[in-house]
């Protein structure tokens, strides 16, 4: 309180007979309630100005003091009403009170941040201790399954995406036009069959015949593995990225660093994956082996139908309806003969049947391709590519590490002056309590 304050006065009568004094404290709405005694008479107290003096100076100035402090800035409620007698206790302890909760949420905030580096060893250690966590969150994700650190994120449960990616690939692959057995009936292969012909017995199937059908067919479908690594490699670097930044938060040159290094070294691997599956679909091109013997048993099981289709094509049918084709149309095949014919479906038979068993080992191998590669990528590869970008020379990681961000120096900056702020408030408001009660006694 300022010596400027004026001071008027007006009595009062509460709602059980009680009277009293208010005296009302210019600029600032403050009012000091003094009772009278039970029976209703005068009070034989000290007069307004010495209880005021001797009672309420010491709070309204603790009041100004608090004000002055700017206390309120965190968000510290001071009272507008004094009130003197048995119930002067009810509002300071409350400041007290949020003072304290106010103090203690602001001193473990200000803990909890990451401690400033000063050396390369600490650096390193700060490294170490992120790179581990990040590691072992991303085998949880990419190899155990385990996902209870994102337990409602489900982009986050990456072996059950990934098996949901892979299992749309094969679809895809089984259901494209290129694995359609129905599609243009023999066409193809009557017409690989006359180009086929060359001087020796007729009942031989050519074998170039085959491998030329067979290299249209993985040429149909060769951009699709690659579609899929690179919709794969976007999943994984969206995972990776939010596993490291989330480890890193409160280290922001070491998570500029690590983010640069994990697009590097994701785009790198996805670049390699691209160029495994296209040496795989590749590899399909250049011969017809397997070792399944599922190839022979789908084989047998089709070339059993070819009497019956042929005796359906001879009666004049439009379409056919045979076990493994559905409503085909043979109207075309009324001109050719049956030597021809015969051959023609003894080829498409086989790739049939071989080409089943391609499409299954095609995703098999992309799918061991990738558990392979997120191994290596998890224990080793990246935290190595990291390593790498922090001890460049160029990229000044471990100097740039030991300098705290602006937002994060902002930051302690405003909890240290808070934390000082609250300490004196609470001094000011222990000192005057202490008084009181002093005086109360």
């Amino acid at each position: 309180m300022g010596a400027g304050n004026k001071v008027s006065s007006s009595s009062f009568c509460d709602k059980n007979n009680n009277a009293g004094t208010i005296v009302t404290l210019d600029p600032k709405p403050l009012a000091v309630i003094q009772p009278t005694s039970e029976e209703g008479l005068v009070a034989t107290s000290a007069p307004i100005t010495s209880s005021y003096n001797e009672k309420i100076r010491p709070l309204l100035d603790a009041v100004d003091d608090l004000r002055r402090l700017n206390v309120m800035k965190e968000g510290i409620q001071l009272p507008t009403i004094v009130v003197v007698g048995d119930h002067i206790a009810r509002n300071m302890p409350e400041i007290v009170k949020q003072i304290n909760e106010k103090l203690n949420t602001s001193l473990l905030e200000l803990n909890s941040m990451p401690k400033v580096m000063s050396s390369t060893a600490e650096v390193m250690t700060t490294f170490m201790r992120v790179m581990g966590s990040t590691k072992d969150s991303l085998r949880k994700l990419f190899l155990r399954g385990e996902f209870e650190e994102y337990p409602d994120n489900k982009q986050m449960h990456s072996t059950a995406r990934l098996v949901e990616m892979l299992n749309q690939f094969s679809d895809e692959l089984q259901k494209c036009a290129v694995s359609d057995p129905n599609r243009d009936f023999l066409v193809e292969e009557l017409s690989l069959l006359e180009e086929s012909k060359s001087i020796g017995l007729p009942n031989f199937l050519p074998r170039n015949a085959f491998l030329v059908l067979l290299q249209k067919k993985v040429d149909g479908i060769s951009l699709m593995p690659v579609d899929f690594m690179e919709k794969v490699w976007d999943y994984i670097e969206k995972v990776v990225s939010s596993v490291l930044i989330r480890h890193s938060s409160n280290y922001y040159q070491l998570q500029a660093a690590a983010r640069q290094a994990t697009d590097n070294f994701i785009a790198k691997m996805k670049n390699q994956s691209v160029n495994r599956v296209m040496e795989i679909v590749g590899m399909e091109k250049l011969t017809d082996y397997t070792c399944n013997p599922e190839y022979l048993l789908e084989w047998k099981k089709l070339i059993n139908q070819q009497e019956k289709f042929f005796k359906i094509v001879r009666e004049g049918h439009l379409k056919v309806n045979i076990e493994g084709f559905a409503n085909i149309e043979v109207s075309h095949l009324r001109n050719y003969s049956d030597q021809v014919l015969h051959q023609a479906f003894d080829l498409k038979v086989r790739m049939i049947a071989y080409w089943k068993i391609l499409l299954r080992r095609l995703v098999d191998n992309i799918a061991l391709h990738l558990q392979f590669t997120l191994h290596n990528l998890v224990n080793k590869d990246l935290e190595s590519e990291i390593v790498t970008e922090l001890l460049n020379p160029h990229s000044r990681g471990i100097e740039q590490m030991m300098e705290e961000s602006p937002y994060v120096a902002g930051k302690r900056e405003k909890l240290s002056h808070s934390i000082d702020l609250l300490r004196n408030s609470k001094a000011v408001v222990a000192k005057i309590m202490d008084n009181f009660y002093v005086y109360s006694d």
